[in-house]
């Protein structure tokens, strides 16, 4: 009898580790999958933000070839685009584990958006400009990809905010702290003001 109820204790001890087990890799791997899915809402972010900043220096030379305007404004979307474009591929790598950069990022990008809405605004002394199909043709383009940058920001919070959600979770909490999981909290986009609204650049008005 002994010695069939230290077996059944080693089965149990068994049977009760390999459910610990699976229940760990299952936490595990669906932080994993969170992860990824963050990862891959992020890559769009940057994607947009990217395209963004690749139309900008064809929009500043169209707009440079209107007579007379407006130097300052002009100066403030290169200095715009400038302080974008000093983030490196490795700097944006760590963007997601430093919420300080992450805020860095953000600031630069509203710079630009603040600088081209601006732009936007100069535009309409200049009807001339306004009527040429180049003009029209990237401010067509620089319209999509404004709708495109809300659009995946909004994904991006929402798969941030279920990892995070997993992340704070019973027992999930407890076990990335003792087992030294390396998933840490992914930060948000937070709206600025006027966020609500993309830069207007509907020129189709008189």
């Amino acid at each position: 009898m002994k010695k069939t109820a230290v077996i059944g204790c080693l089965v149990a001890a068994v049977v009760v580790g390999a459910i610990v087990a699976a229940s760990l890799v299952g936490q595990y791997n669906g932080l994993v999958t969170s992860e990824q899915a963050v990862e891959t809402a992020w890559s769009q972010v940057e994607n947009v933000y990217q395209r963004r900043a690749d139309l900008v220096p064809n929009v500043v030379a169209t707009v440079k070839g209107s007579a007379n305007f407006e130097q300052q404004t002009l100066t403030a979307v290169i200095e715009a685009r400038s302080k974008v474009g000093q983030l490196t591929p490795a700097a944006t790598n760590q963007i997601l584990d430093d919420p300080q950069k992450f805020a860095q990022f953000q600031q630069a990008q509203q710079g630009l958006s603040a600088a081209l809405s601006r732009l936007m605004v100069d535009v309409e002394r200049y009807p001339e400009l306004k009527s040429t199909t180049a003009f029209q043709d990237l401010m067509t383009q620089l319209e999509g990809t404004e709708n495109r940058i809300a659009v995946e920001r909004r994904r991006f919070n929402e798969v941030a905010q279920t990892f995070n959600t997993k992340l704070a979770r019973f027992p999930t909490n407890i076990l990335v702290g003792t087992l030294g999981w390396h998933f840490t909290k992914r930060p948000y986009f937070e709206a600025e003001p006027g966020a609500n609204q993309v830069p207007k650049v509907d020129f189709t008005k008189p």
